[in-house]
């Protein structure tokens, strides 16, 4: 009996974010500054792994953060040290997460978090919780483009109450 193999074909490469460590951010923001997200995240949450599988690999996502932003995921649990501007920041046991994630989410630890950086790398804001592609692509233009310096959020999105 002859049993006849498939060789299934290898999946065209999709284009995917170019996800850094905070560490290169700061090296690569001295040549070209751009704004930085983070990805705050850890292993067992189920709405980070939901966000990584449709919202990180929607091809606008991919495409406009690849060309505005540096992109960093950050394991709010990990016991790795982690320098970064000048400071190095290791895990605390008492609160069980990463200071990094602790300073980036000024305490209010929820997962996924994407927290926003200006191109000195200063806080502009953490913005808590899943999101889906659309509502994701919206805050990211508004940060990306800086109309944060103008208007509230509900003022560019169009739902702030008259």
């Amino acid at each position: 009996m002859l049993t006849s193999f498939r060789f299934a074909e290898k999946p065209k490469d999709k284009p995917a974010i170019k996800w850094l460590t905070l560490e290169e951010v700061a090296i690569l923001s001295k040549e070209e500054p751009r704004k930085i997200i983070v990805d705050v995240y850890t292993d067992w949450c189920g709405w980070c792994k939901k966000m990584d599988k449709s919202t990180f690999t929607d091809p606008a996502i991919v495409a406009y953060v690849n060309k505005n932003f540096y992109a960093v995921k950050l394991n709010a649990e990990s016991k790795k040290p982690l320098n970064f501007n000048g400071k190095t920041y290791t895990f605390n046991n008492k609160y069980r997460a990463h200071e990094a994630a602790l300073a980036l989410l000024n305490g209010q630890m929820s997962y996924p978090s994407t927290v926003y950086l200006d191109e000195k790398m200063a806080i502009i804001s953490p913005v808590p919780g899943y999101l889906d592609a659309p509502s994701f692509i919206k805050i990211l233009s508004y940060f990306g483009e800086n109309h944060y310096k103008t208007k509230s959020f509900q003022e560019y999105s169009g739902t702030a109450q008259k």
